[in-house]
């Protein structure tokens, strides 16, 4: 846990020296999962995410996500979400198809995600990548207690209308896992992202509290991740 956060911290300390924009930001997403059997369940997402510098609340997402548990080990995972811009960001707006492998072992989970972007305003199909790398660490004697460190970064492997391809951002978070009551769970921490200066826009670093609320109809052990 130690090394990951040392090793985060000089990630996140190379750019930021050269970086122009910091925002703080406020993201919050609400998660409710429901078993369809012992292999499927259904998880409905809800996220929104509140700006400094953009003076509120500027996007929001909405998604279904079907998992298929293969195994103890591996998790495949197809959904939709709807994206919203709001307080002058219209030009977010889209559809995405998604799918995702998730691998666990232990204490580590490895999540690889792709999405196909569809903008409400510009032609194409933005295709992006995105793996991410999670380390939980249980504390204590209480079930469910635990910190955790994750990091996914953003690739894009094609250029449209509305994206160049190339490493676009990446992401990092440190927190906590939150048990409250019996099927109901919180992620609380702290995200850095940084998005890389591309096509003419500054670099972004984005300093923002994250807390993500999940409800579960009946017990899984399912992965845990942000997104």
């Amino acid at each position: 846990m130690r090394v990951a956060l040392a090793a985060t911290l000089l990630f996140v300390a190379a750019p930021a020296a050269a970086q122009t924009v910091h925002d703080p930001q406020a993201w919050w997403q609400m998660n409710a999962v429901v078993p369809l059997s012992e292999k499927f369940r259904l998880t409905v997402e809800q996220i929104g995410r509140v700006s400094d510098d953009e003076g509120g609340l500027y996007q929001t997402e909405v998604g279904t996500l079907l998992g298929y548990k293969a195994s103890d080990h591996v998790e495949f995972g197809f959904g939709y979400r709807r994206v919203g811009g709001h307080n002058g960001q219209r030009g977010a707006d889209e559809d995405r198809i998604r799918q995702h492998v998730i691998l666990t072992f232990g204490r580590f989970t490895g999540r690889f995600r792709v999405d196909e972007r569809f903008r409400d305003d510009r032609p194409g199909v933005g295709i992006r990548i995105r793996p991410l790398l999670r380390y939980n660490l249980p504390i204590g004697a209480k079930k469910g207690l635990a910190a955790f460190y994750s990091h996914e970064s953003f690739f894009l492997p094609n250029t449209t209308v509305f994206q160049r391809r190339g490493y676009e951002r990446m992401r990092n978070i440190v927190g906590m896992t939150l048990p409250i009551a019996t099927g109901v769970s919180a992620d609380v921490g702290y995200l850095n992202q940084y998005r890389f200066a591309r096509d003419g826009n500054p670099a972004q670093m984005v300093h923002a509290l994250t807390v993500q609320m999940t409800l579960s109809m009946k017990a899984h052990n399912g992965p845990r991740l942000d997104d």
